[in-house]
């Protein structure tokens, strides 16, 4: 196949997201674009059968965040071939790898590969680390591998061949992990463990209103000038905030963060196909 040029296309609040869409398409040695979904919807974009779209998002609780998909709504392929990508906490990404090739498929895109890596999860913290600094060179190198897979794929191909995403064997987790998870959730729905907080948490003595916040929310869910604020009905707790925030005045402790820590340690590698 002659493919002139690669696109990414990323929703990545914390940008593990984007981390591993640039380094898989740099590793194809196309021609690179960018599009940057974060912050505001895609404008109407068209592609053609000889370029490549890697797309990449985070999996929020199983399945791929919600606000990605809004956000990509006005992409257009046209039998564009496309590398499928999500990045999860280290627990499980469950459908969402199948639920954005499906979602490539309904917009003209045909999935030439997919994969599924881990990032540092959105809750953790230096007291509750979870899969803390990943992607990291491990995962970086793989994906550069990868990326050179598929540009050999395409470079040998005289028509368009999909992958069957459902052939993916997801990484597990201990049965005893699982299990500890599961009560966990049931004591939550019993209303037996603490309350789940609807959005993160600012120290008013440590807030400067340098308005870092505000830059960083996708959801628009922080005003400039009241940083001690954060919408909870707007807020999709990606924790952008409490990661970015150079003065250290935002929290989101939720009790997730703990149990995940404790139960998900071990390390999950990346899969892929192509």
């Amino acid at each position: 196949m002659n493919i002139t040029s690669c696109t990414t296309v990323v929703f990545s609040p914390t940008g593990t997201s984007r981390t591993i869409a640039r380094s898989v398409a740099s590793a194809t040695g196309y021609a690179g674009h960018h599009v940057d979904v974060t912050y505001r919807r895609a404008a109407s974009l068209s592609y053609g059968p000889d370029e490549l779209l890697v797309v990449a998002v985070p999996v929020y609780g199983s399945h791929v965040a919600p606000m990605a998909l809004q956000r990509m709504q006005d992409l257009r392929g046209d039998n564009t071939p496309a590398v499928a990508v999500v990045l999860y906490g280290n627990r499980a990404y469950g459908e969402a790898l199948l639920q954005l090739s499906d979602f490539l498929a309904a917009k003209g895109f045909v999935t030439v590969a997919a994969g599924a890596f881990v990032g540092e999860h959105s809750y953790s913290s230096a007291r509750y680390p979870i899969a803390a600094g990943r992607p990291d060179d491990a995962d970086l190198a793989m994906a550069q591998e990868w990326g050179a897979a598929v540009r050999r794929k395409l470079d040998a191909a005289d028509a368009i061949v999909p992958v069957d995403v459902s052939r993916m064997q997801e990484p597990q987790s201990p049965a005893l992990s699982k299990q500890r998870f599961a009560e966990f959730i049931v004591s939550l729905q019993q209303g037996k463990s603490s309350p789940l907080p609807l959005a993160p948490t600012t120290d008013p003595e440590r807030c400067t209103h340098c308005g870092c916040c505000v830059a960083m929310c996708p959801a628009g869910a922080i005003v400039a000038g009241d940083e001690w604020h954060t919408d909870a009905s707007l807020c999709i707790k990606c924790c952008a905030c409490v990661k970015g925030c150079p003065a250290g005045a935002r929290s989101f402790p939720t009790p997730f963060a703990p149990v995940l820590s404790q139960y998900f340690g071990e390390r999950k590698p990346p899969v892929t196909i192509v």
